[in-house]
């Protein structure tokens, strides 16, 4: 995210052709830099932008307005932690981690704001934030920490997301075998 971009939007539509259409409405809105513009399982579609405060809540509430019935999710978090968007790509290793957290969503508006919760909660590491893709239509966070601060993490977390009746599940695993952490066919 470039300089000076401290805040994120979302709109999620359960159109891809209105998401299309409503995304191209969010960046004539406002100056704000797309992030992220996908389909997502099961048939929904996603846009994620970045930009000023202003700019972002502007930008979404036109997304919201042309998507009209096709929404499920939006939120806009005005200064968003830093490892958020580097937890989308899950590149982020995990170094002798004490505990390991896991929260799922129903929707990834709402698990990105609870992964925005957790950061800020405790001192945690974000490992990954899985949008929706081959899951069904969820949406996860893996975090790592000491046990005290994942179960801190977690719960904020799950405050969030439960707010709005869309959580999953969510774990905590004290000390939790290295294979975890690999990616396994």
């Amino acid at each position: 995210m470039a300089t000076g971009l401290t805040s994120i939007g979302l709109v999620e539509f359960t159109s891809i052709a209105r998401g299309i259409e409503a995304s191209d409405a969010m960046l004539k809105d406002a100056q704000v830099e797309l992030v992220l513009n996908r389909t997502v399982c099961s048939g929904k579609f996603i846009t994620l932008i970045a930009g000023d405060v202003a700019s972002v809540q502007s930008s979404v509430k036109a997304g919201i307005a042309c998507g009209d019935e096709t929404v499920v999710d939006s939120f806009v978090i005005p200064n968003v932690h830093h490892q958020v968007l580097d937890a989308f790509a899950g590149n982020v290793l995990a170094e002798k981690p004490d505990a390991m957290g896991i929260v799922e969503s129903y929707s990834v508006g709402s698990l990105i704001e609870g992964a925005d919760a957790a950061a800020k909660a405790a001192d945690v590491q974000l490992l990954k934030i899985h949008l929706a893709m081959a899951i069904g239509g969820k949406a996860y966070v893996t975090l790592t920490g000491n046990v005290s601060a994942v179960q801190a993490a977690v719960a904020a977390a799950t405050e969030i997301i439960s707010r709005r009746g869309l959580l999953t599940y969510a774990v905590v695993i004290p000390g939790p075998r290295p294979e975890l952490f690999e990616d396994h066919i």
